[in-house]
């Protein structure tokens, strides 16, 4: 039996906790910001922002928060997503205090040095150019703009013009609005009690009212592209689908569909264009779904010369699942199920799942998972097996 905790403090901030009986902990802790909150003009600045948090606090240098952190064993990061900006430490249980000091402070009372911010706009340019040069991931990002108008459709980490024209005083003022307790959430998973996670939460609590940032308007598109560079030998292709949001009851069944069509050696995709057919290396299809977006992608390398055969294939495929019956089904059930109980050894990925249900909607629907996933019928994979429109976007020589 999990033991979950959830309360909201005085001063807005939600707190979730999982106790578990392993002497290490994750402490995370987000802000409802991310990149799909973003105009095209400051696209870019919550993964900016989050770069400058590590950059020093008015009361420790770059080195002592990293120092302090790793000085247990610990571990210390971030991520921008969509919808939540993260931070996390990893470290063993008993010292609890210490990830919660240095979270805390980074998180609420980053100082954004004058000095720091061209030269870490610099090293996020250079961020920027590492996945425009790796094909998979310059496709990747490129099937979701192929997917989407601006400004969701640009790149989580803005363009190099954007990024540089950012000044302290807009980022921080950006970081001062989003970054309060009320649109916050903290979640710890370890072997730590409810009492002492609350207690730590109180006693590093600040006060500050803020602007509870809105989504900017997503409009889907169906949009086919390629583009050619003169130095690969292998074509990188994506097909996108517009799918259920994450709040939506048909995310069960999108969970499902895409582990049937292209997740792992066993999957449809796989069979049929590497193991039957020996037209790729690597072939997967990969879900991201939102509280205001959701969208499936399907994803593989080839020969320039294939690249119109293995997109007719996975068509197929995917237009195959129709024919899904009621025993694959319910061994597709079992495996998205072991593949949930499999991540969920990790405390970090627990907090992050935790932290992405309360922010689309209630936490405790996390834990309702299996159920949510059984429910799941043949009905609804058709309906998505159904779906005839799709973007493309082809990386080759």
């Amino acid at each position: 039996m999990v033991e979950f905790n959830k309360k909201v403090l005085k001063n807005g901030l939600t707190v979730l906790h999982e106790k578990r009986d392993v002497p290490v902990t994750t402490v995370m802790l987000a802000t409802k910001f991310g990149a799909a909150y973003e105009s095209v003009e400051e696209k870019g600045i919550a993964h900016f922002i989050e770069h400058l948090c590590f950059k020093g606090t008015e009361k420790r240098t770059v080195k002592e928060i990293a120092t302090e952190v790793e000085g247990v064993g610990g571990e210390l990061n971030a991520f921008t997503h969509e919808e939540i900006t993260a931070y996390h430490v990893k470290l063993p249980s008993e010292h609890l205090r210490v990830a919660t000091d240095v979270i805390f402070d980074i998180f609420f009372n980053a100082a954004f040095p004058e000095s720091e911010v061209e030269k870490e706009a610099n090293v996020i340019c250079e961020e920027i150019k590492m996945y425009r040069d790796n094909p998979r991931a310059h496709v990747l990002d490129n099937i979701k703009r192929c997917l989407y108008e601006d400004p969701f459709g640009i790149f989580i980490g803005g363009s190099e013009k954007t990024v540089k024209g950012m000044t302290r005083d807009q980022l921080m003022k950006k970081h001062r609005e989003v970054y309060v307790p009320g649109n916050s959430i903290m979640c710890v998973v370890g072997n730590n009690s409810f009492e002492e996670v609350l207690e730590l939460a109180e006693e590093f609590a600040v006060d500050g009212d803020g602007k509870i940032a809105k989504v900017e308007k997503i409009i889907p598109k169906i949009s086919k592209e390629s583009e050619t560079r003169s130095d690969l030998h292998q074509a990188n292709l994506a097909l996108g689908f517009h799918f259920p949001v994450s709040s939506d009851n048909e995310r069960y069944a999108a969970e499902i569909f895409s582990s049937v069509l292209g997740s792992g050696m066993s999957s449809r995709l796989f069979s049929e264009v590497r193991e039957k057919r020996g037209l790729v290396y690597g072939v997967k299809s990969e879900l991201d779904l939102g509280e205001n977006y959701g969208y499936m992608i399907i994803w593989a390398g080839t020969d320039k010369e294939k690249v119109g055969e293995v997109i007719d294939i996975s068509l197929k495929e995917f237009h195959g699942m129709k024919n899904l019956t009621e025993e694959e089904l319910a061994a597709a059930k079992v495996r998205v199920i072991g593949d949930r109980a499999v991540e969920s050894e990790g405390s970090n990925e627990t907090a992050v799942n935790l932290i992405l249900e309360e922010a689309s909607g209630n936490a405790e629907d996390y834990y309702d998972y299996s159920k949510k996933i059984e429910k799941v019928s043949l009905k609804d994979i058709k309906a998505l097996a159904a779906k005839t429109e799709y973007s493309s976007f082809v990386l080759s020589q």
